[in-house]
C-alpha cells in the first residue's frame, strides 16, 4: 500500500497514541556499541520515536537534530530531553523525510529501525542522509533482517539484506568506505517480557574526508 505524507502521519500517531509509552526508553544497542568508535558532534537522529537515542547522544557529548513525523512522539521526546536536562542539546524537528529533511551537515547519521507498514522511498531518504553527511561522516543503519515474532503488523513486510540497502544507495565506491556491511544476531526482550534471539542488518558506511558536497 502507497502512504501519502498524510496517510504516515496517521499511522503513526496511531501508533503513538495508543500506548502511553512504546517504547523501552532505552538507547538502541547497536548506536551504543559503535557510536563510541566514530569521532564528530553533530547527530542526525532519523525516525527519533520517544526520544531514547537522541537522549543517549546528547548525554554522549553530541549535539542532535533528532526527527519523527509523529506529534505525539516528538512531544514525549522533547518531555523526556526537558527531565534529563538535555533540551538545549537536541532539536526537535517534524519531517515527512520524503518531502524534507533537516540542514546539514552532520558528522553522524543515524537511521534505526527506519521501517513502515506504509510504503515508503526507503532508499531515496537513506540517500538525503549520506549526502548530509560532512566529509568524513558516518551513516549508521540498522535494519531489522527479519520481522520481531511479537511484531505482528511487519510479518508481510519484505526486509532487504543488508549488501541490499548499500546497493540502493548507489553510493560512489572512490567517496565512501565500508566499515561494517553484515547481519548480527542480538537478544532482546519483547513487550511482554518474551525473549527472542533477533537478527539485524548494521552497515556503517564513511565518507571519505576528501569528498566534496
Amino acid at each position: 500500500m502507497t502512504g501519502s505524507a498524510g496517510d504516515h502521519h496517521a499511522t503513526w500517531e496511531e501508533h503513538y497514541t495508543a500506548k502511553p509509552q512504546v517504547w523501552s526508553g532505552r538507547v538502541n544497542a547497536r548506536l551504543a556499541e559503535v557510536v563510541p568508535q566514530i569521532a564528530g558532534t553533530r547527530a542526525l537522529d532519523l525516525g527519533c520515536g520517544e526520544g531514547a537515542d537522541a537522549i543517549w547522544l546528547a548525554e554522549h557529548g553530541w549535539t542532535v537534530t533528532a526527527v519523527d513525523i509523529s506529534d505525539t512522539a516528538l512531544a514525549r521526546a522533547r518531555a523526556a530531553a526537558v527531565d534529563r536536562g538535555l533540551a538545549d542539546r537536541i532539536d526537535f524537528q517534524q519531517h515527512e523525510l520524503t518531502s524534507s529533511f533537516p540542514d546539514g551537515p552532520f558528522d553522524l547519521v543515524s537511521a534505526q529501525f527506519l521501517h513502515s507498514t506504509l510504503e515508503m522511498d526507503r532508499s531515496a531518504i537513506l540517500r538525503r542522509a549520506a549526502a548530509a553527511l560532512a566529509p568524513g561522516g558516518t551513516l549508521l543503519i540498522v535494519d531489522h533482517a527479519a520481522a520481531p515474532p511479537w511484531a505482528s503488523k511487519l510479518h508481510h513486510h519484505e526486509f532487504p539484506s543488508a549488501e541490499s540497502v548499500v546497493a540502493g544507495l548507489a553510493l560512489d565506491s572512490g567517496q565512501w568506505e565500508r566499515i561494517r556491511v553484515e547481519s548480527a544476531d542480538r537478544v532482546a526482550r519483547g513487550p511482554d517480557g518474551e525473549e527472542a534471539v533477533l537478527v539485524d542488518n548494521v552497515i556503517l558506511l564513511r565518507r571519505s574526508p576528501g569528498s566534496g558536497k
